[in-house]
């Protein structure tokens, strides 16, 4: 049975021992603690204590009288130092519950958070819980954990909008953490989706499985069986916008056959074919020698003929053309066509 099946169960205020192991714990239903448990009170005093942000003075000075109301209604002590930057919560004598201590800690963290105080107060109930995600070291690059942040909070924050219906949990993205408010369930699956997203994986296929699942849990016939076969499954696609060579363009146009290429030969192939296979050491050393020599005539050859190139004598026997010279060029006609024009033009300005 899935995880998400026991969330719509109503069934579970009914099941109250176990004598035997669990097969799911959220069917569990866990008893209300109240005073006359521990009629006695604390032995010791406990106290937490939380620094807040500089920006953060200002509201947290406005809403702390409605903060320490709340915390005097479970009988703790709150104090809060502005010069320090410091909030504090203890317990008293008239303290009764143990675990509200870490409640009122939850609730002073968020504060410093900037959850606004009408969510962080909903932390003291015993349904619900908080969770603060750090996912700061989740991605190295700077440029990537902005882009994937902003992905998580999607185009006017309607992606954490979605995500805050399906789980029933106030999310809020601030600097370098994700506060999460709800129930234990709810949190669970936040924080999964966080994690994820920060991993490169998109919010909006966790939350299309999400709607599946809470549409799962409205029918009664599929609550004992498997979920896995209605959700959806992706697969990590790595494509690449890089063009491709055109020599691979062209093989892919060449017509295919069903044969394979021929084999290349091997050295040993091409020795047995030539017969230098079968000769000796020494045989094989004096040929190599032998066409080493045979090189190195030719290369000297070639080279006596480049030198010899700049001695040879000009062939006399072609008679040479007469160069033409820019003087031969000039139109004379027309240069003193031009002169005598200039001389009218001066005549007749004098």
């Amino acid at each position: 049975m899935s995880d998400s099946e026991s969330d719509n169960n109503d069934q579970a205020g009914d099941i109250e021992h176990f004598n035997g192991p669990v097969e799911n714990a959220w069917l569990l239903k866990i008893p209300e603690f109240k005073k006359e448990d521990n009629p006695n009170g604390l032995l010791e005093e406990s106290s937490f204590s939380c620094l807040f942000p500089k920006y953060r003075e200002k509201y947290i000075k406005e809403c702390w009288p409605l903060v320490v109301k709340a915390l005097e209604g479970n009988n703790l002590k709150a104090e809060l130092d502005l010069i320090q930057g410091n909030m504090t919560v203890k317990t008293t004598r008239k303290t009764w519950d143990p675990f509200i201590i870490l409640k009122a800690r939850d609730l002073l963290k968020l504060l410093s958070r900037s959850v606004p105080y009408e969510q962080a107060v909903k932390v003291l109930d015993d349904e619900i819980s908080c969770d603060i995600i750090k996912i700061k070291n989740l991605v190295r690059n700077k440029a990537k954990f902005v882009k994937r942040r902003n992905r998580l909070i999607g185009p006017n924050g309607c992606t954490l909008k979605s995500l805050e219906l399906l789980t029933n949990c106030y999310v809020l993205v601030q600097g370098a953490t994700v506060s999460a408010i709800g129930p234990y369930k709810g949190l669970q699956c936040v924080r999964k989706v966080v994690e994820e997203t920060m991993k490169n994986i998109h919010p909006i296929y966790n939350i299309k499985a999400l709607m599946i699942k809470k549409e799962l849990m409205k029918d009664d016939k599929l609550k004992e069986e498997n979920w896995e076969r209605f959700l959806p499954k992706f697969q990590a696609k790595n494509t690449t916008k890089r063009k491709k060579p055109k020599d691979q363009q062209k093989k892919k146009n060449k017509d295919s056959t069903p044969f394979p290429p021929p084999l290349l030969e091997s050295k040993v192939d091409k020795q047995l074919a030539s017969g230098e296979y079968f000769l000796t050491d020494a045989q094989k050393n004096a040929k190599r020698t032998q066409e080493r020599r045979d090189k190195e005539r030719k290369d000297s050859q070639k080279q006596k003929a480049r030198r010899e190139k700049d001695f040879v004598a000009p062939d006399e026997s072609k008679p040479k053309k007469a160069k033409s010279t820019a003087a031969d060029k000039i139109d004379v006609k027309a240069l003193k066509g031009k002169i005598a024009q200039a001389n009218k033009k001066i005549k007749a300005r004098k």
